[in-house]
């Protein structure tokens, strides 16, 4: 059963949220086992997807195995009993999710779950497989504290990940607080370059995920506009060549850190020079934090209230994905 909360209500509350996804996580060692994994892989799409692609960028240097990232029906042929498999459903009905989870079990995988109930709820109890339960009642693209972390729990107490990852959470948390004020003007600026357009988001790589999974969905969903995103440098191999020409329809927001590497901030450089000839539409959001999960936490919070504020210059409703319950309708006819 759905409980409609207001979008900025939700967001609001990220903070809140991600203080009781670190304590969801801690009572989680009680289930979670060590065990010897050659690889990762998680399942998940949509608003529960977006945690996975944001852990697996802050995985990317320091996970001695493989992790790789799910969103769709199928699984790897290389998934075995040596795979960590988390399943990742805020419904418990993403039947990409469930679908991929069954072959999962037919491999032998050992399973995780991540869900507030549904079918992924029942597959879990059925199969006394370990599951972490987390709030039901909202949008998935506003639990993103929950699942996200809930990723980095699992993956501490199977072993697989080391890090001290949640004193940078507490960090990232601290400066919200501290950047509360900034954060609003900043997004309410944002919103207003974006409105009648359509926006390119251009990142520095490392926070693909950010500019990916957060950003762009909440854009979507939230404000009920048209994105794409793309990732430096692999873009200054091919997409830049794409513009060659007026785009004054298309605003491009840059996003990166000062401290990110040069030779990518120098890439960027160029690539403003070359796209400022074609439209007048741009903004740098430059992503304060001195740790990946300071930067993220930020990011997150800065992006989900440019897609409110836009929204709200839409006339949109946030929470409003008629086309998506509609799809969902005809995908579950026989």
């Amino acid at each position: 059963m759905r409980v409609y909360y207001p979008m900025k209500e939700l967001i609001s509350n990220f903070p809140t949220q991600v203080l009781e996804a670190i304590q969801i996580g801690k009572k989680a060692s009680a289930i979670v086992k060590i065990g010897k994994y050659n690889k990762v892989l998680i399942s998940g799409l949509g608003g529960s997807g977006i945690g996975a692609s944001i852990v697996a960028d802050y995985c990317f240097d320091i996970l001695s195995v493989p992790l790789v990232v799910n969103k769709g029906y199928f699984i790897p042929k290389n998934v075995d009993a040596e795979t960590l498999f988390i399943a990742c459903s805020y419904s418990g009905n993403t039947e990409e999710t469930l679908h991929a989870a069954a072959e999962a079990k037919k491999r032998k995988a050992s399973i995780v779950c991540i869900t507030s109930g549904g079918l992924l709820e029942s597959l879990a109890k059925k199969h006394k497989l370990p599951l972490l339960s987390i709030p039901p009642g909202m949008p998935p693209r506003s639990c993103l504290g929950y699942s996200m972390v809930q990723l980095l729990f699992i993956l501490k107490h199977s072993g697989v990940l080391k890090s001290h990852f949640e004193k940078e959470l507490m960090d990232g948390l601290t400066l919200i607080a501290k950047e509360n004020k900034n954060i609003h003007k900043e997004a309410s600026s944002i919103a207003k370059k974006l409105l009648n357009k359509f926006v390119a988001i251009y990142a520095n790589i490392g926070y693909e995920g950010l500019a990916e999974s957060d950003t762009r969905q909440q854009l979507n969903e939230n404000s009920k506009v048209l994105a794409w995103n793309n990732v430096i440098p692999e873009m200054t191999h091919n997409e830049i060549v794409g513009w060659k020409k007026k785009q004054e329809e298309v605003v491009v927001l840059f996003c990166y850190g000062k401290e990110d590497y040069a030779k990518n901030i120098k890439r960027l450089q160029y690539l403003k020079k070359v796209i400022k000839k074609y439209t007048s539409s741009s903004h740098d959001i430059i992503i304060k934090g001195n740790s990946f999960w300071q930067k993220a936490l930020y990011f997150i919070h800065l992006s989900d209230w440019v897609s409110v504020y836009l929204a709200d210059l839409n006339g949109n409703s946030t929470l409003e994905v008629k086309v998506i319950d509609q799809l969902k309708k005809e995908m579950s006819l026989k």
